[in-house]
């Protein structure tokens, strides 16, 4: 059957097809306005109403489990005949179906999955609840190694993410797709200013960390690590500057080679983790 869909003046004829209890959408025109969101969000991160977009199997089924509200999904019927019963499990108003060749037009580049999802990004955790274990960026500038550090400090069960607001965030489409959607796991904050943030964690009783090679750094073997910490990252290629350094309790760094000066952010941010999460009350 055909169902209308208003846009403007303009009535777009969308055909339906039933296929096993679900009711999906068939798309076969690119420019059909009843998938803007996809292509306006392709260079974007978020939309007003907070709407992102999610894609790969494994991004997109790890988010259907979760309590995050989704509007659409934009696939192939391969995908649909594969995780039917995970789908249902949703009410999602839009279930859309298209060849990889139409989800390309729409999104104007090469894809290599076969799903695509449109979701509203959950409320931000504020600050009071993000628990005794923080992991704390300030000014981290790639998206990939947004996604890196989520996807690690759900595996470590550091389960607070506290990045300034003018970075990418985690649910950025490029940092979800290396996070695995992990990012979903993480109790997410976006802060202001470094400084009143640092105080206020220093005034709730969290000890305060930064990653950091100076020549007074406590070698990350011997850190001892309180009940309530936040480990601080910086900048991939500046570092933290003198003046939150200074704000910081103590500075720590991974002992190294004499001739490496420095791990990738990602990679020092799991090793971190994983030395304080085991080394806790110790």
């Amino acid at each position: 059957m055909i169902r209308p869909l208003q846009h403007g003046f303009y009535t777009v004829p969308t055909v339906l097809v039933n296929k096993d209890k679900m009711e999906l959408t068939n798309i076969e025109d690119a420019t059909n306005p009843s998938l803007a969101i996809y292509r306006e969000l392709r260079d974007r991160a978020f939309s007003q109403d907070n709407s992102f977009i999610a894609d790969s199997p494994k991004v997109v089924n790890l988010l259907l489990e979760t309590d995050i509200k989704i509007i659409s999904l934009l696939a192939t019927q391969a995908y649909y005949d594969e995780f039917e019963e995970l789908i249902q499990k949703k009410d999602i108003p839009h279930l859309y179906i298209a060849t990889k060749e139409v989800m390309e037009s729409i999104v104007g580049h090469k894809v290599h999955h076969n799903c695509m999802m449109h979701g509203i990004r959950p409320e931000e955790s504020p600050l009071k609840v993000l628990g005794d274990q923080i992991i704390m960026l300030d000014e981290i500038s790639s998206t990939e190694n947004i996604g890196s550090i989520a996807r690690s400090a759900a595996a470590m069960g550091v389960n607070a993410y506290l990045l300034p607001k003018q970075g990418p965030h985690p649910f950025n489409r490029r940092a979800l797709r290396v996070s695995m959607g992990l990012a979903s796991q993480l109790k997410i904050h976006q802060y202001d200013d470094i400084f009143d943030t640092l105080k206020y964690l220093k005034n709730s009783g969290y000890k305060v960390f930064a990653a950091e090679v100076t020549p007074d750094a406590t070698p990350l073997s011997q850190v001892k690590v309180p009940d309530k910490w936040v480990l601080l990252m910086g900048h991939e290629g500046k570092g933290l500057s003198k003046e939150v350094l200074e704000t910081c309790d103590e500075a720590v760094q991974i002992e190294m080679e004499p001739n490496i000066k420095s791990f990738n952010v990602g990679v020092a941010a799991s090793i971190m983790m994983y030395q304080f999460k085991n080394t806790s009350n110790t």
